[in-house]
């Protein structure tokens, strides 16, 4: 049981990368509809033929009734909607979903939209709240962060991060050549940001040795392989085979999907550090897809961190666990190397845009089996793997998308 092939992204559209936003704030509503009108019309859809949506996070304009908030926005009469909270790994979730409810026969065209440009500011909104909203998993009385891990620091993403970095070398690993192989993921990535005019560091190319010098954050992870926030925003649209067969571009169907939650934070993790959820779910996609890991011409994968990535590579069964390094040594992890991964330069070299950065490896994945990704498209484009990750490896997803 599982996904047929039988639903498509059929248009895909999205914001620029950018550090700096200089135009006009916008609501998450407009954001939205100016998202999944482009997406639409990249994909030769009508307005009116949208008969499903999946919310990825929140509408900042309604405390709750998120679809219903959108839909009536956006003049949508709906037959599925749905709302995904699963942080960095939401969006993958998003577009499993709706392919999910279009095999089912509930709906034939669904926009996932993930917004990420800033919104005009509540004038009651205090710095600490917003703090609060970015620093810590809960500030809220009775959470057992609150009670158990924000009184002694135990907070930032970062530190959660450095606990399976250092665990992983501990294991596997832990002289400077061992470092220097996982800043590569970064440097890598950052020659096929250098390629794409979107990204936030184009034109910006790094060494290892740049990586491993820039500042050290959360011991060992430098600021170079650590996630850079930015605006943008992301909306891709999925149909029936049927509707696809009539849009004007290849479509690129879902063959395979799994997902897994484990935890909150790594204090409260069932499985023994440096594993991930993404280990319960890679096989259980392939095994969905019919393929094998050596079908696969590309790698998207959720890359907040080097280490996310090194560890994704290596529990998705792409190698032995500890034989990452190794991989990555071995090999060039640039749109143009004998093993691609972030094509786009991920998020580590295009920018993380709120839960558009999750989204952007589904967007760069149909465009590289479109064929169109101009200086860095990769040779052979018809399969990809994409992972979302959420929270500090609470949570993850995957997909397999192969172009018909």
């Amino acid at each position: 049981m599982g996904l047929r092939g039988e639903a498509a992204i059929v248009g895909v559209a999205d914001y620029p990368s950018e550090r700096v936003y200089s135009g006009t704030r916008q609501f998450s509503l407009e954001q939205w509809a100016d998202l999944s009108s482009r997406a639409l019309a990249d994909a030769g859809i009508a307005s009116s033929e949208v008969n499903g949506i999946v919310c990825v996070g929140d509408v900042s304009e309604s405390a709750m009734f998120h679809p219903a908030t959108i839909a009536e926005y956006c003049g949508w009469s709906l037959d599925y909607a749905e709302r995904v909270d699963l942080g960095g790994a939401s969006a993958v979730a998003a577009v499993w979903r709706a392919a999910a409810a279009i095999e089912l026969g509930i709906c034939d065209v669904v926009v996932v939209t993930c917004t990420g440009r800033p919104k005009p500011e509540l004038p009651s909104a205090s710095p600490q709240e917003r703090a609060r909203t970015v620093n810590a998993s809960s500030w809220t009385w009775g959470s057992p962060q609150s009670e158990f891990e924000v009184p002694y620091g135990d907070i930032p993403p970062n530190v959660g991060f450095a606990f399976y970095a250092s665990r992983y070398h501990a294991l596997y690993g832990n002289e400077p050549a061992d470092h220097l192989a996982r800043a590569k993921i970064a440097a890598d990535q950052r020659t096929s940001a250098c390629m794409n005019p979107n990204a936030a560091f184009f034109g910006k190319p790094i060494t290892p040795e740049d990586v491993l010098a820039s500042r050290l954050i959360a011991d060992p992870l430098h600021i170079l392989e650590i996630v850079m926030l930015c605006h943008g925003g992301g909306s891709v649209v999925l149909a029936s085979k049927a509707r696809a067969q009539r849009c004007p571009k290849r479509p690129v169907f879902l063959t395979g999907c799994g997902e897994h939650l484990a935890h909150k934070t790594p204090t409260y993790s069932v499985d023994e550090i440096p594993r991930t959820p993404i280990s319960y779910v890679a096989d259980r996609a392939f095994a969905m897809s019919g393929i094998d890991r050596s079908d696969i011409d590309m790698l998207q994968l959720y890359d907040c961190y080097t280490i996310t990535v090194l560890l994704t590579i290596e529990q998705s069964g792409f190698c032995d666990p500890g034989g990452g390094l190794d991989l990555v040594r071995r090999n060039d992890l640039s749109y143009k190397g004998s093993f691609p991964v972030n094509t786009h330069g991920g998020m580590l070299g295009m920018g993380q845009p709120g839960f558009a950065g999750g989204l952007s490896m589904v967007l760069e994945a149909t465009r590289q089996i479109r064929g169109e990704c101009g200086n860095r498209q990769v040779r052979k484009h018809d399969t990809a793997y994409i992972t979302g990750t959420g929270g500090i490896m609470s949570e993850q997803a995957a997909l397999i998308v192969q172009g018909a």
